[in-house]
């Protein structure tokens, strides 16, 4: 699995040293409460410096006002203003990026005089992003600089919702100076967007946009300082920071609230009952983030009004802030039983409880009364939306919805429902043996599960088990998932003989081999993974799906990642509002892991694990020591 990694770990942060004649491009996406900056960068054939600028505005709504219809435009190279020193265009030959919340770049300009750093980030609150230019003048002499450009440019313009939406191109401060030996000189650009006709803001001057990027880093700073781990691997420990990052920020300020979203280029000020509710949702719980805990008890309320007395299926998607919805029976209310459930006993407030649980037993009772005659969850499809066979009962349905059930038995005894808790254990039962005697097959010699009946190949999420306690076929499945049929350097196929990849399901797989305490079969193929996503072509965060989405690096991946270290490694698992159980492990690959500043339960908690032992501490008193390997209950 030994690969050579393109970027290194610098502290916190990650480096593309740039070699001569590495030719490579990259792209990253920083979003804001009110813009996604999608930056694509790197080095262009004759080594110079490639930049190019994408600017997404999820609510300016564009015509027709469907899923995709967030104002979105490229910056027009030929419309950003030039640097020239000493009246001769500035060529920037990169020798070093870095990602720290940020992007920038260092060049050396072809005639040795100047290195030019530019620096791109998005607001946190407004419609803007910026790009700082800093030049440092490394020659004995004076040099003049030059910014050559329209103070404003219009780049481009669309009709849309709200009006005819202007995208502006805005040079900040000065166009020209002249800059000492050993000092540096400053431009700004700004990139926004308007409706035309709009009262225009503010003068942007260079003041404001380091004031915009103090801003950012705090943000970034906010978001990476909730649950910190520390393992003493540095690429699991900084790709987890990164990963954080990539969660808590895809998040929007629309008319109908805070909304977390995937992001990508294509789904904004919208939610999805696979992303946002049964990935993103318990992540964001336990980071205890006003801002995420808000987007994210939002994205549950979106559904609610669709729970009817005839029981139709809630819509799979909630979009243009609020305002339509995207319809497909791909058993949504099983992962919303099952992500709500874990959010409401995450965050251990019984109002928050008390909110959602008629919403949760209204998905499980809609799951239930799709039962076939062999007990199993009915659906059209998974999530997958159609794109691979599923049959009329697939297994990811059903393993959600005996996830959902059994959650939602712990907020019944919470919410002093004893009686509908017992019945909730009864269905959880029936459910298991249903999925073991319908689901359960010999694949290959792999005594695993058949994805649907009639199903005769191995597909990725036969881990689903696992990850919801039922590990009576784990030796196999794990088996099964490594296995050339599936596992491939960049993760597992959707299914076998296919060249399709989606790390969410490869990331479940590593969720449910630890949560069922097979880690050190998968550690090798995560430690891998992990170099591959933060240090290798295609970085720092969890992708999507390839070749169909081209690896986009949308938020929820980056989550669902994060929940591997809290609750699989660790094995946190709700039994209450204040109580849970853990069954912490430590790979062999692992000196030590320390999990901080949690958020759960009602409190804030601290894990620390090492070869003898687990303190479990809250609010910095320690509260329990718990052995390895045990299942341990804990109450707050």
């Amino acid at each position: 699995m030994n690969r050579k990694n393109r970027w290194n770990i610098n502290g916190k942060n990650i480096e593309w040293q740039v070699s001569p004649g590495d030719i490579h491009t990259d792209d990253i996406e920083m979003s804001g409460l009110g813009i996604s900056y999608i930056v694509k960068y790197g080095t262009s054939e004759d080594n110079s410096l490639f930049l190019d600028r994408y600017c997404v505005w999820p609510t300016l709504r564009t015509i027709p006002n469907n899923t995709h219809a967030s104002y979105q435009t490229k910056i027009h190279t030929d419309m950003i203003p030039i640097i020239t020193i000493d009246g001769q265009r500035a060529v920037e030959r990169p020798f070093m990026f870095t990602l720290d919340g940020t992007l920038r770049s260092d060049s050396i300009t072809q005639d040795k005089k100047a290195v030019i750093r530019r620096i791109c980030f998005p607001s946190n609150s407004i419609m803007s992003a910026y790009e700082i230019i800093e030049i440092d003048n490394i020659s004995a002499s004076p040099i003049k600089t030059k910014l050559i450009g329209d103070a404003v440019t219009q780049n481009s313009y669309d009709r849309g919702t709200k009006g005819v939406y202007i995208t502006e191109i805005i040079r900040c401060g000065c166009s020209e100076r002249i800059i000492k030996p050993n000092e540096t000189g400053v431009f700004a650009l700004t990139y926004s967007a308007r409706i035309a006709n709009a009262k225009k803001g503010n003068p942007v001057s260079i003041e404001t946009v380091y004031e915009q990027l103090f801003q950012r880093k705090r943000r970034v700073c906010a978001i990476i300082s909730a649950v910190e781990l520390d393992t003493g691997n540095k690429n699991v420990d900084t790709l987890f920071r990164f990963a954080k990052l990539r969660a808590g920020e895809s998040i929007f300020k629309t008319k109908c609230g805070l909304l977390h979203s995937p992001g990508g280029g294509s789904y904004y000020a919208a939610t999805w009952c696979n992303d946002e509710i049964e990935y993103a949702g318990p992540w964001l719980a336990l980071t205890g983030d006003s801002i995420a805990c808000e987007a994210a008890l939002n994205a549950y309320k979106q559904y609610i009004p669709f729970m009817s007395e005839q029981y139709i299926s809630i819509p799979s998607s909630v979009i243009a802030e609020g305002n339509d919805i995207w319809e497909k029976d791909r058993g949504d209310e099983a992962m919303y039983a099952y992500g709500a459930s874990l959010y409401a006993l995450i965050r251990g407030d019984r109002d928050t409880a008390e909110e959602l649980f008629p919403a949760i037993l209204w998905c499980i009772e809609y799951c239930l009364r799709r039962r076939n005659k062999n007990g199993v969850i009915a659906s059209e499809t998974d999530e997958l939306e159609g794109r691979f066979p599923t049959g009329d009962a697939n297994l990811s349905t059903s393993s959600l919805c005996y996830g959902g059930i059994k959650l939602a038995s712990y907020l019944a005894e919470e919410l002093d429902r004893s009686d509908l808790a017992a019945e909730l254990n009864i269905e959880t039962e029936k459910l298991g043996m249903a999925i073991e005697s319908f689901f359960g097959a010999d694949i290959h010699g792999f005594k695993t599960y058949r994805y649907y009946d009639g199903n005769t190949t191995l597909r990725s999420w036969i881990c689903l088990p696992l990850c919801m306690g039922i590990n009576k076929r784990l030796d196999s499945t794990v088996a099964a998932l490594t296995s050339p049929y599936l596992w491939t350097k960049d993760g597992l196929l959707t299914e076998e003989s296919t060249t399709t990849v989606w790390d969410r399901s490869t990331l479940y797989c590593f969720r449910g081999a630890f949560l069922a305490g097979a880690g050190d079969k998968i550690i090798d193929y995560f430690n891998d993974y992990t170099a591959c996503r933060l240090l290798g072509e295609r970085v720092p965060y969890p992708i999507e799906a390839f070749p169909e989405g081209n690896k986009r690096h949308l938020s929820a991946e980056s989550a669902l990642y994060c929940r591997i270290i809290s609750e699989d490694i660790l094995g946190l698992s709700p039994k209450g509002l204040h109580s849970f159980t853990l069954t912490p492990r430590l790979p062999r690959t692992f000196d030590h892991l320390n999990l901080h500043n949690i958020h759960a339960f009602g409190s804030v908690l601290d894990i620390e694990v090492n070869r003898e032992t687990c303190r479990v501490y809250a609010f910095g008193k320690e509260i329990a020591s718990v052995p390895l390997d045990t299942e341990t209950l804990i109450s707050l």
